[in-house]
């Protein structure tokens, strides 16, 4: 395992030793630091986190549960690979619930919450030009959380963050694929549909958001890894 292949992270790291391990490895996976495939182990992962193997054993557990992580025998840790089926699943979850959670935080959304996110969508454009691909994850993320999270009743979240989870060490191969020259930013697209208070046009752009950032270039990547003729 690289030196470098887990990120620093400044989010929340919790108040336990247990709780820093597990939100430095989240978010580890969730940004894709760590590719489909990739072995791991207990100790490395100690190692690396300047930490004992007991908060890392802990992290893994709750990882795993989360399928992010898969335990295998003889103490094997690794990141799950993915597959086609899987990742046709996995996306379109994605536009079921994140459309969903727009819809019902529609009612919500204010010129203030359209600046803020409009900020995170210029952070987003200066992470992508100077090609950092954490940043540009993160930012993107919480774009999305912003926006969902104005609906004061939500129960969605978790299980929107769980299929970020699972995407993400595969969807960082995608977004290596993407070349920015040719890339629409839905996130504009989402904001105009905002201020023109029109909940059609905005769900059809986040919509849109995750089959341009996703499907087309993962199904091309996963065919071309199964031998398969890509038309």
């Amino acid at each position: 395992m690289a030196a470098s292949a887990i990120p620093e992270f400044t989010g929340d790291h919790g108040t336990t030793t247990q709780e820093y391990a597990y939100s430095r490895l989240r978010n580890a996976i969730i940004v894709g630091a760590f590719a489909p495939g990739t072995a791991l182990t207990i100790r490395g992962l100690a190692q690396e986190l300047n930490l004992s193997p007991t908060p890392i054993r802990e992290a893994v557990r709750r990882l795993s549960s989360e399928n992010a992580i898969q335990v295998l025998g003889n103490r094997r840790l690794r990141v799950p690979d993915m597959s086609l089926g899987r990742f046709e699943e996995l996306v379109h979850l994605r536009i079921s619930l994140e459309t969903h959670a727009a819809e019902r935080a529609f009612p919500y959304i204010s010129t203030v919450i359209i600046e803020k996110m409009r900020a995170l969508d210029d952070q987003m454009d200066v992470a992508l030009a100077a090609g950092d691909l954490d940043a540009l994850t993160r930012i993107n993320q919480a774009f999305h959380k912003d926006l969902y999270g104005l609906n004061p009743h939500q129960a969605v979240m978790p299980m929107i963050e769980s299929l970020w989870l699972q995407l993400g060490p595969f969807q960082r191969q995608v977004i290596k694929t993407i070349k920015v020259s040719a890339m629409i930013d839905r996130h504009k697209e989402m904001l105009a549909a905002m201020e023109a208070r029109d909940v059609t046009a905005l769900c059809s752009a986040l919509e849109s958001d995750i089959r341009d950032g996703s499907i087309r270039l993962g199904r091309a990547i996963l065919r071309n890894q199964a031998g398969e003729i890509v038309t």
